[in-house]
């Protein structure tokens, strides 16, 4: 009853017209920000933070339109990757790996509708989760420390065999290349430069909007030209655009799953919505099995990350408003605007503030419900772009990569790096090397070496620390299965195959 009693408050705070109008305004503003190719959701909430600052928005106006920003750029975020394999920002990155593929064979419009709906579910229930849940969920976020953050990533890391690529060896290669990337830089315990080669360009370490727009947009161009507009998949054939009914009935428990595992990622503090679609897909592609032909254009492959990186946006802000601990960047941001508005995330702020918490969870629950209408009949407009001829569409592309990295870095040396990550991606398609690895290792690799330090600073270098609870111990039981299993299941999940054919 209280929480009813809560939400009412929260929809008289919310369904004011001027509140409304916020949220649909960061709705589009987000979608748009989001389809844009490496600028993701938390350098956009950033950057229109001093709007909220100029209109002299109150602390409740001012949340529900960054936290509309923010789901309207995980929702775009799938665009540029099922379009043109160019991730919008980290956590679509998952969604190329079938929902290009889709593109491909001529059902982009399914895929953006399917991704779409996937978005609204994992969303929507992460709004509920928050609302219902939050309390609970905070109070299990203080039983993972360093052991079990380096546990997790490790189990993140040994299960990219089976997701990225058939060639356990070829994604493991993949990921060290990543994680020694992540490596360059200064040194965050001891200030020394590390693998710089005395060139002050690379003191801050590699930036990994650098990496992805090169080894996706970059190495598409190098592929088009060699190719000379032969093997391309950009300005490929289109189908008519209708709603795949059949797939998304088809998908729903992949969605709910989706859900429930990114919520949970998302939660974690630190983990952020880009651990949640990775884990979604992998847990999804380990319960179909080799067969479903995930990583081809299976609807599912673009339904689980979708619902598995929304549903962690929305979980991430459980640490933020309890505890205020931000759980992604995006929050982060977010945590520094309530700061700035003088509200102290807490234990307390459902008591002190409810009128900007309740106000913030219903403002969310009808931004989903704009921004699924919004979406869906949009996605014919989306689709033009694949119309575009290919010698038109590329330039553009390049174009907008090149001034996008500069506009955010002013660095000419990001541009050059940006140009050689494009040569190392399309080298390493034509080894059939899988690149997605190379993204989370240099994604993740920062916040796993982070986790190993804490953790020996904290045992005095113990390593048997690492393995110091049930957690830990559990994670790293799955991180082993998961990296020997498909190993010796892949050939017993192909003999059927093999047989029909």
């Amino acid at each position: 009853m209280d929480i009813l009693t809560n939400l009412a408050l929260g929809f008289s705070v919310a369904l004011t017209p001027f509140t409304l109008m916020l949220a649909v305004i960061g709705c589009f503003l987000g979608t748009i920000i989001g389809a844009l190719p490496g600028l993701g959701p938390s350098n956009g909430v950033a950057i229109l933070i001093p709007i909220t600052f100029t209109m002299g928005l109150d602390a409740t106006s001012a949340l529900v339109l960054m936290t509309a920003v923010y789901y309207g750029a995980m929702y775009g975020g799938r665009i540029s990757s099922i379009l043109l394999n160019i991730p919008g920002d980290e956590p679509a990155l998952m969604t190329t790996l079938d929902g290009y593929p889709m593109a491909k064979q001529g059902r982009a419009g399914d895929a953006l509708v399917i991704s779409g709906v996937a978005s609204f579910v994992g969303a929507f229930l992460a709004t509920i989760g928050l609302m219902l849940l939050a309390p609970l969920l905070a109070g299990i976020t203080y039983r993972f420390g360093p052991p079990e953050y380096f546990a997790l990533y490790m189990l993140a890391f040994c299960t990219l065999g089976g997701i990225a690529s058939n060639n356990q060896a070829k994604a493991a290669i993949s990921a060290c290349i990543g994680l020694g990337i992540a490596m360059i830089g200064l040194d965050n315990t001891t200030g020394m430069p590390r693998f710089t080669f005395g060139n002050m360009h690379l003191m801050d370490g590699v930036d990994f909007l650098v990496a992805i727009v090169g080894l996706f947009a970059i190495s598409e161009v190098f592929v088009f030209i060699e190719s000379h507009g032969q093997s391309t998949s950009i300005g490929v054939r289109l189908k008519k655009v209708t709603v795949p009914v059949r797939d998304i009935l088809a998908s729903g428990w992949t969605m709910l799953r989706g859900s429930l595992v990114g919520f949970i990622a998302g939660v974690l503090p630190g983990a952020g919505a880009s651990l949640g679609s990775f884990l979604a897909y992998m847990s999804e592609k380990a319960i179909a099995g080799d067969k479903a032909g995930f990583g081809t254009g299976n609807p599912k492959g673009v339904a689980a990350p979708e619902a598995g990186n929304n549903a962690a946006a929305g979980g991430a802000l459980v640490p933020m408003l309890t505890l205020g601990v931000p759980g992604s960047g995006t929050t982060a941001v977010l945590l520094a605007l309530l700061m700035t508005l003088n509200i102290t995330p807490g234990p307390t702020l459902f008591a002190e503030k409810p009128d900007v918490v309740w106000g913030l969870i219903a403002s969310l629950l009808i931004a989903n419900f704009v921004l699924l209408a919004m979406n869906v009949p949009m996605v014919k407009l989306f689709v033009r772009i694949l119309q575009v001829p290919p010698h038109v569409l590329l330039p553009g592309v390049t174009m907008v990569s090149f001034v996008g990295i500069y506009s955010l870095s002013g660095s000419y040396f990001d541009l050059l790096m940006m140009v050689g990550f494009g040569l190392l991606g399309w080298a390493l398609r034509k080894l059939d090397v899988p690149t997605v690895p190379i993204i989370l290792g240099i994604l993740l690799g920062n916040n796993m070496e982070d986790s190993l330090r804490r953790a020996m600073v904290l045992s005095d270098g113990d390593w048997t620390y690492l393995f110091s609870s049930p957690i830990s111990i559990g994670l790293w039981i799955a991180a082993v299965v998961g990296f020997v299993a498909p190993i010796f299941l892949r050939p017993f999940l192909r003999r059927p195959q093999a047989i029909t054919d």
